[in-house]
C-alpha cells in the first residue's frame, strides 16, 4: 500500500467548497422532490465527483465525444445524482429543471445513468460490478487504439494518452465480475485506469460487515493494482488534499491500475442520516433536509439554491475544458503531419468507416464441401484481419475451439509477458476464464471507440455473460460474440455443455441480432453484415457455430435478409414451408427431397437471423413465409420457443425440449428424434391439419 505526502499544488478555495455543497443540497432536493432515489452516496461523494470534473479530468463539456478527453465511469449507477450534477454544474446540457425532473417519465436524469440517452454519460450503470468491469475495457481499447495510430510515442506524449476515472463501491467489489475484470486489468497492466473506492461501510441491509470482511486493498495488490488509502478529515469529510495527492499518484503510476480507498460516511453531514443505512436509498425527509442544509449554513426554506457566484465558478470549467481541447488539437496537428497514412486511417476508423474493397477478401466456400460454421468463421476473421486493423478480439481460454486468433503471432499482452509473441499492442485478447468479464469489459472497448472487438466461447456459457449482453442491447453496442458449438452436436461433452433453451433466451433480449449460419457461406454473409452495421445499425451480434461439419450451400445473398428461400418448390406452388437454422438445414433440404418425391411441392427457408428477417418488410417477409401456405415446419436443435409465431395453428415444430446427454452427435440427433425423417412427418401431419381447417 502507498502512503503519499498530502501537500499538493492544488487550490481549494471557500468557492470550491461552496459548490460541492450545493451538489450535497442538489442531490438532497432532488430525491425528496420526486419521494425516491439514493442521496446519501451523492452527499458523500459530491467533493471526489467535484475534484475529477472541475480540477482533474480532461474533458470539453461543449465535445462529449471527443476523441482525445478522459473518461468517467459511475461504477455504483444508484449514485447517479452524484454524475447528474456535476454535469450539470459542468454545462453538459443538464439544467436545474433536470434535477428537478429526477427518475421521472422522458427525463434526461433517469434512476440510473443511461448512455446515449443523457449527454456527458459515457455507460449504463447500475447492475453493480458492470461499470468497473466497462473501465477496463476502455483502458484495453485506449492502450490498442494508441497501437494503431501512435505505438512509437513516449509514455504520456502521445495525443491518445488519457485516463480512464472510475468510482467504485462496496457493492460494486463484492460482485464476482468485478473480480474478473480487475484481475484482467492487473494481469495487463492497465496504467491508464484510476479508480476511487467509496469505503462507506453500508450496504442495503446494514453496516457491510454482515457480508464483508475482507481486506479489499490487499486483494487488489494480489491482482497487482497500484493502491492506496486516505483517510477522512477530521470533521468526518474527504480530506481533499489527500484525496487530490492520491487521484495525482494514481495517475502518474503508468505500469499499474490504480485503486485508492477512502474511507466516507454516507448522507455527511446530514445530522441524523449519516452513516445509516436508511439514507442509501430512501429520502431523508423535509426534516432531515432542512437540518442538513442548516449544517451547510443554506436556507432550508430553498429548495434547488444555487447562488449566482458558484454557478459562475463552476462553469468556467467548459472554458477550460475548450482550452484542453484546442492545446490537444494542436498536438494531434503535429502528429498527423508527421503521420500522414496513419492520420487517414484514424479519420477512416474514427468515422466508422471500412476500407476500400474490404468485402473482397471475404471467402467464398465451394457448394458441397462440409466444412464446421466455427471453422470458416475463423476463416472470415483472419481474412479480415488483414484489411481492417481495428478489428481484434479474442476468447475465454477456448480460442482453439472457437477459432477466435486473428493473428496468432500477435498477443494484446504487456511488455514483460514472457509469452513470446506478447504485444502491448496485439490483435488477439486473451480473455482468460472470465466470460462475464469478458462481456463487459467489450462493451467498454464499443463504448471506447475507434475500435470493432469481438470475443468467444461456448454457446452455452453464454449464460455466464447475459447481464453484460443485456446491457450491450440496451446500448446498443456493436460488439460481436463468437458462440461456438451451438447445439447438441458438439456430442461427448453431454448436457452440461449443450445449449438448449439458450437460442431462445437469447433471442428474447430485446435488440441483441443472435445468427444461427446454416453454413461456410451463410457464416460469411453473416459477419460481412455485421461489420457493414458497426456504424449504421449498431447493436450487438451473437454468432451461433457449429463444431460438427455442415454440408454447404451456394452463397445466397438473402442471408443478410435474416431469412430467405434457399430451395424453391418444384412442380407447382409450395403446399408446405420448412424452416429452419444452423446445422438443421440439412434436415430441412433432406426432407424436402422425400417431399418432393411424393409429389409434395416443399420451399426449404434458411432463416439464419430471426431478428434481421423482423426488419424487412411485410412484402418481403410475405414472400418469404407465404401467408396462404398453412402448412409449415420449422425445425432447430433447441426448445421451439422462437417458432410458434412462424408456423401457426396448422404448423408443427421439430425441437428438443429438454436436456442433452454424453454421446456421439449423430447418435444424439437419432435418438432424440432430430432427423429428415422426423421432418418428413411433421410436414405430413401439418398439411393434413392445414386441409381440415
Amino acid at each position: 500500500m502507498s502512503t503519499k505526502p498530502t501537500t499538493t499544488d492544488l487550490e481549494w478555495t471557500e468557492l470550491d467548497q461552496r459548490a460541492v455543497d450545493t451538489a450535497r443540497v442538489l442531490a438532497m432536493d432532488s430525491v425528496q422532490k420526486v419521494g425516491n432515489g439514493h442521496p446519501g452516496t451523492a452527499m458523500s461523494l459530491a467533493p471526489a465527483a467535484y475534484l475529477l470534473f472541475q480540477k482533474l479530468m480532461r474533458h470539453d463539456p461543449s465535445d462529449a465525444d471527443w476523441t482525445g478527453r478522459d473518461r468517467f465511469v459511475l461504477s455504483p449507477g444508484h449514485t447517479s445524482l452524484t454524475l447528474y450534477v456535476q454535469l450539470f454544474m459542468a454545462g453538459y446540457g443538464l439544467e436545474l429543471s433536470d434535477l428537478k425532473a429526477f427518475r421521472t417519465w422522458g427525463s434526461k436524469t433517469p434512476g440510473h445513468p443511461e448512455h446515449g440517452h443523457t449527454r456527458g454519460v459515457e455507460t449504463t450503470t447500475g447492475p453493480l460490478g458492470q461499470g468497473i468491469a466497462n473501465a477496463v475495457g476502455m483502458a484495453m481499447a485506449a492502450r490498442y487504439e494508441r497501437g494503431l495510430f501512435d505505438p512509437e510515442a513516449p509514455k504520456g506524449e502521445s495525443p491518445f494518452d488519457h485516463t480512464i476515472w472510475a468510482i467504485v463501491s462496496d457493492g460494486d467489489l463484492e460482485e464476482g465480475i468485478s473480480a474478473e475484470a480487475s484481475s484482467l486489468a492487473g494481469h495487463q497492466k492497465l496504467g491508464n485506469i484510476v479508480a476511487l473506492y467509496d469505503d462507506n461501510h453500508i450496504s442495503i441491509e446494514g453496516d457491510t460487515a454482515t457480508a464483508l470482511s475482507e481486506d479489499v486493498l490487499k486483494r487488489y495488490e494480489a491482482y497487482g493494482w497500484h493502491v492506496q488509502r486516505i483517510e477522512q478529515a477530521p470533521n468526518g469529510d474527504f480530506d481533499i488534499q489527500a484525496l487530490y495527492a492520491a487521484l495525482k499518484a494514481a495517475q502518474e503510476e503508468t505500469e499499474r491500475p490504480s485503486l485508492i480507498a477512502a474511507r466516507t460516511i454516507i448522507a455527511w453531514p446530514a445530522p441524523n442520516a449519516q452513516n445509516t443505512e436508511a439514507a442509501h436509498g430512501s429520502a431523508l425527509g423535509d426534516a432531515e433536509v432542512a437540518a442538513t442544509k442548516e449544517v451547510l449554513g443554506f436556507d432550508p426554506k430553498q429548495t434547488f439554491q444555487v447562488d449566482d457566484d458558484v454557478f459562475a465558478h463552476v462553469r468556467k470549467v467548459v472554458d477550460r475544458g475548450r482550452e484542453a481541447h484546442a492545446t490537444w488539437e494542436k498536438k494531434l496537428a503535429k502528429w498527423r503531419e508527421a503521420n500522414p497514412e496513419r492520420a487517414a486511417e484514424f479519420d477512416r476508423i474514427n468515422a466508422g468507416e471500412l476500407p476500400d474493397g474490404w468485402e473482397k477478401v471475404l471467402p467464398v466456400f465451394p457448394a458441397g464441401k462440409s466444412v464446421a460454421t466455427r471453422k470458416a468463421s475463423g476463416e472470415v476473421l483472419k481474412a479480415l484481419g488483414g484489411v481492417v486493423p481495428e478489428l481484434w478480439g479474442g476468447s475465454a481460454d477456448l480460442a482453439g475451439s472457437n477459432n477466435t486468433t486473428i493473428d496468432a503471432s500477435s498477443s494484446f499482452l504487456p511488455e514483460g509477458n514472457p509469452l513470446p509473441e506478447a504485444n502491448p499492442y496485439g490483435r488477439t485478447i486473451h480473455f482468460g476464464i472470465r466470460e462475464h468479464a469478458m462481456g463487459s469489459t467489450m462493451n467498454g472497448i464499443a463504448l471506447h471507440g475507434n475500435t470493432r472487438v469481438y470475443g468467444g466461447t461456448f454457446l452455452v456459457f453464454s449464460d455466464y455473460m447475459r447481464p453484460a449482453v443485456r446491457l450491450a442491447a440496451l446500448m446498443k453496442l456493436p460488439v460481436t460474440y463468437v458462440w461456438t458449438h451451438d447445439s447438441i452436436g458438439l456430442g461427448e461433452d453431454g448436457p452440461t455443455h449443450q445449449p438448449v433453451e439458450h437460442m431462445a433466451a437469447l433471442r428474447a433480449i430485446p435488440g441483441l441480432n443472435m445468427v444461427r449460419p446454416a453454413d461456410a457461406n451463410e457464416t460469411a454473409i453473416a459477419w460481412r453484415e455485421i461489420m457493414k452495421r458497426h456504424a449504421t445499425k449498431p447493436a450487438p451480434h451473437g454468432l451461433a457455430l457449429t463444431r460438427q461439419n455442415v454440408p454447404t450451400y451456394e452463397a445466397n445473398e438473402g442471408a443478410a435478409k435474416g431469412g430467405y428461400v434457399l430451395f424453391e418448390a418444384e412442380g407447382g406452388r409450395p403446399q408446405v414451408i420448412l424452416i429452419a437454422t444452423g446445422s438443421e438445414v440439412q434436415m430441412a433440404v433432406e426432407a424436402r427431397e422425400t417431399l418432393q418425391a411424393e409429389g409434395v411441392p416443399t420451399r426449404v427457408v434458411s432463416m439464419p437471423s430471426v431478428e434481421w428477417f423482423e426488419e424487412q418488410d411485410q412484402a418481403y417477409r410475405d414472400g418469404v413465409l407465404l401467408p396462404d401456405v398453412k402448412a409449415r415446419v420449422a425445425v432447430e436443435a433447441g426448445i421451439g420457443l422462437t417458432w410458434h409465431r412462424y408456423v401457426g395453428e396448422a404448423g408443427r415444430i421439430v425441437s428438443l425440449e429438454h436436456f442433452g446427454a454424453s454421446a456421439d452427435y449423430q447418435v444424439l440427433f437419432q435418438e432424440f428424434g432430430l432427423t429428415s425423417e422426423a421432418v418428413v412427418e411433421a410436414a405430413r401431419e401439418s398439411l393434413a391439419d392445414a386441409g381440415r381447417r
